[in-house]
């Protein structure tokens, strides 16, 4: 009996993986170079103070994660952990005191803050030229203007900017689509963007019909912070997602009983986008490279003027 040919096999479309932990790896061994050559040079090393308010497990968690990286590429770290309620003024004092150090070049403060204490005051406190995390607002406001450069940009949006050079995709005259508006992600990614002379639509919670607009998008990038909010149908083939969402859902397999997920549906958009990142290991990486790559600036900016 003759047996038939076998069925034609349908070639299953695949994005390039944007892979942010390697990609990070490369600008930490980068910065990690330039701190010993600074060091050989000057004797001296970038400084990074990270204050910290209250036990908060998941701001804990990222602040040692900050304070190792810097031990990894020869920043010295100075670590200020407050108790959940020091007073404002306090606070302001400390941010004032690492102002006056002239060992240190960066100050982050991790948020959020204690809800008797006023965000804004305190961060509108850190210098200029320290303020590494970007969010100082004469850094946003030289950010949102035309011919004005901010001395620091603000570290995920940076990372997402940076993903995208790193993988040879080119901003210019490209349909770019951010979703969420916030302060640390949205609003700061699309203002880098235009300046990269991108054609940049903001979609938001009070937009209608986000599916339509985000299909036209030649980049994506979600910050909203909804689980699996964007589906593979919203994507145009071919686009390049970059997913700043994590969101963690119950998993029972976990160990954990959860696990990340991005704002954007991985298994659903990896058939369609041309390139996309993972979550975990795409923008989360970057985040802490840019805040390296920041403090090391902000050190070359003050030894080496």
């Amino acid at each position: 009996m003759a047996s038939s040919a076998p069925e034609p096999m349908l070639k299953v479309h695949k994005a390039a993986i944007i892979d942010g932990k390697a990609i990070a790896q490369i600008i930490r061994s980068e910065v990690a170079y330039e701190v010993r050559t600074l060091s050989q040079k000057f004797g001296k090393v970038p400084g990074l103070a990270v204050v910290i308010v209250g036990n908060r497990k998941d701001s804990q968690s990222y602040v040692s994660m900050k304070r190792k990286a810097c031990a990894e590429v020869g920043i010295k770290s100075f670590d200020v952990d407050l108790p959940e309620q020091v007073s404002e003024d306090e606070l302001i004092n400390k941010v004032h005191e690492l102002n006056s150090n002239p060992d240190v070049h960066g100050i982050l403060v991790q948020l959020p803050l204690s809800k008797h204490i006023n965000e804004e005051r305190v961060l509108s406190e850190i210098s200029i030229e320290k303020d590494v995390d970007g969010f100082h607002p004469l850094n946003i406001g030289k950010l949102a203007m035309k011919g004005r450069d901010p001395l620091f940009q603000p570290c995920t949006p940076k990372g997402c900017l940076e993903l995208l050079k790193r993988s040879g995709i080119s901003v210019k005259g490209k349909k770019v689509v951010v979703v969420g508006r916030s302060n640390i992600v949205g609003l700061p990614v699309s203002l880098l963007l235009l300046k990269e002379d991108a054609t940049v639509t903001i979609v938001h919670s009070h937009t209608s019909g986000p599916e339509s607009i985000i299909r036209e998008a030649d980049i994506v990038i979600a910050a909203a912070g909804q689980a699996m909010m964007i589906k593979g149908n919203w994507i145009k083939p071919g686009a390049a997602v970059i997913d700043v969402g994590t969101n963690a859902v119950d998993d029972p397999s976990k160990k954990s009983g959860y696990r990340l997920v991005g704002d954007v549906d991985f298994k659903e958009a990896s058939k369609v986008a041309g390139w996309i990142t993972p979550v975990p290991g795409g923008v989360g990486p970057m985040t802490v490279a840019m805040l390296l790559r920041n403090t090391l600036d902000g050190a070359k900016r003050a030894i080496h003027p």
